[in-house]
């Protein structure tokens, strides 16, 4: 069976030995990209369009399921179904259960040759079944995937600390003092989040992620790999022709969209 592949892999040497392994066990897979990082990993994928990518998890910047959550929002419609996916990961303990659950393949690295020639097995069983797929459908499981790895939180912590009462965002030689629960959307903007209330915005010096463990998900929920907005100041969610979503909100005129992989938040009771 022909199909591609990008492999994203900081360690040279284990990307060279991952590479040459698949290429043994697979004499039809075309890598057609080796990358270092989480960056260049959708970057290329956008560009290339892979059949599958092998994403180290932990790589400089943005980790390989940043990575994958970054494509998934941004794939093109009507090109290229999305690519599977296989976690090249160091992790074990907590980590594994949740890959395991998920139905996303991984593999620990270094690549043991056994378990690597099961991962091919497994992608090429599925590749057949994607083939026959139509439409939709060639989509939804490596979304479903995607989704079940993310709201498990592999990337994280297996512990949440209890949730802010207060945002402190200074400016200048003054410091402000934001009420949690005055918050309507946290945006992600380079090195610092948006903070935006009913009448003032704010900037805080950390990443969203960081800043995600630190609220209470039942109130924030995250609909774009860049914005977590507060549940009860969504008004309506309106979805266009294509099947995107747009969130109206109570008492500000910004609106805000939902990516593919939290649009199941949005579902009529």
């Amino acid at each position: 069976m022909h199909a591609t592949a990008l492999i994203a892999e900081d360690e040279a040497l284990l990307a060279a030995d991952l590479r040459a392994q698949l290429l043994r066990l697979w004499p039809g897979l075309e890598i057609v990209a080796t990358v270092g990082d989480g960056a260049s990993a959708a970057e290329r994928a956008l560009a290339l369009q892979p059949d599958l990518l092998f994403l180290d998890i932990r790589m400089p910047g943005m980790s390989g399921l940043e990575a994958a959550q970054a494509l998934a929002e941004d794939w093109p419609d009507g090109g290229r179904p999305f690519p599977l996916i296989v976690f090249v990961t160091a992790y074990d303990n907590y980590a594994l259960p949740a890959f395991e659950h998920a139905a996303a393949d991984y593999v620990l690295k270094p690549a043991q040759p056994e378990r690597l020639a099961k991962t091919c097995a497994r992608l090429q069983a599925a590749l057949g079944r994607r083939a026959q797929a139509q439409g939709a459908a060639a989509w939804e499981a490596p979304l479903d995937q995607l989704r079940a790895l993310l709201q498990a939180g592999v990337a994280q912590p297996p512990a949440r600390p209890a949730p802010l009462q207060v945002i402190q965002a200074s400016a200048g030689n003054t410091i402000s003092l934001v009420p949690v629960d005055e918050v309507i959307y946290f945006e992600a903007a380079d090195k610092y989040v948006r903070v935006v209330t009913a009448t003032h915005e704010h900037l805080i010096r950390m990443t969203l992620r960081e800043l995600q463990l630190r609220l209470d998900p039942a109130v924030f929920w995250q609909v774009h790999r860049s914005t977590i907005v507060r549940c009860t100041a969504i008004a309506s969610a309106v979805r266009d022709d294509a099947g995107r979503l747009t969130l109206h909100l109570r008492g500000h005129g910004d609106t805000l969209s939902v990516s593919r992989l939290y649009a199941d938040l949005f579902r009529a009771m």
